[in-house]
């Protein structure tokens, strides 16, 4: 028996945000200590690993693991529909994920269908990045944006000394300098230098939900995936990407 609360039922519409910008289904693993996610976007080419402590949550009441094969956008949609003040109260009934919604003297309950999750993942990529950058996530996505206006990609270079930024297209390039701890850099590490370069659409999928003021990661490697990682509140999403080679 599965019974799950949390007080703000719009923080989970927060997280599961983060994980619908990246795929439409997945396999949510609960257990005594939370409630983790891994899955692989369709294209194959990114991932991502969420992880929520049971300490977010008002109650967490699991008998034994629970697996729960969802349509993460169905679910999503749910969400949207949360109010101001209400709390959520998720049970898994008869093959069916129940999704209760409570505010001062109302309720409402859905039931979403569980679903056969067609591919799952159990582990993460295993690099040795070279370089870590810690930035504000506000800053990088207006990067993002102004990268989107000439290309469809990315490049990211960390070095000790710097963090550099550049797109190329055919309407013209982009590229940006910022030093190691200054402006909105907060901190790079790195063993040695490190560049790829990257799909700026999916990269712009994972970097959306990224609360307002929070820190995000990047664990770079040269020619390995890309590693972004951030916090909504207790919860850890971590996302995996790529590089882009050229043919």
């Amino acid at each position: 028996m599965l019974e799950i609360k949390i007080d703000n039922a719009k923080y989970w519409k927060e997280c599961v945000s983060a994980i619908v910008s990246l795929v439409d289904e997945g396999l949510f693993i609960i257990n005594k200590e939370g409630i983790s996610l891994k899955a692989m976007d369709p294209s194959s080419i990114s991932m991502i690993s969420f992880y929520m402590p049971n300490k977010a949550f008002s109650k967490f009441s699991v008998d034994k693991n629970v697996s729960l094969g969802l349509n993460i956008d169905n679910l999503n949609k749910i969400l949207s529909r949360t109010r101001d003040g209400e709390s959520l109260v998720m049970k898994d009934v008869d093959n069916k994920l129940s999704l209760e919604f409570i505010g001062q003297g109302s309720r409402r309950r859905y039931k979403l269908q569980l679903v056969d999750v067609k591919k799952s993942v159990e582990k993460e990529p295993n690099v040795d990045f070279d370089a870590n950058v810690e930035m504000n996530g506000d800053p990088l996505k207006d990067i993002i944006k102004d990268a989107n206006l000439i290309s469809s990609y990315i490049s990211f270079k960390a070095s000790k000394e710097q963090f550099a930024v550049s797109a190329r297209g055919e309407s013209g390039e982009l590229e940006e300098l910022h030093e190691a701890e200054g402006g909105m850099i907060k901190k790079v590490e790195a063993k040695k230098n490190a560049e790829s370069t990257f799909n700026l659409e999916l990269l712009d999928n994972m970097v959306r939900s990224c609360p307002t003021g929070g820190a995000v990661t990047l664990s770079l490697k040269s020619s390995e995936p890309l590693k972004l990682r951030y916090n909504i509140g207790d919860a850890e999403v971590s996302y995996y990407l790529a590089p882009y080679m050229e043919e």
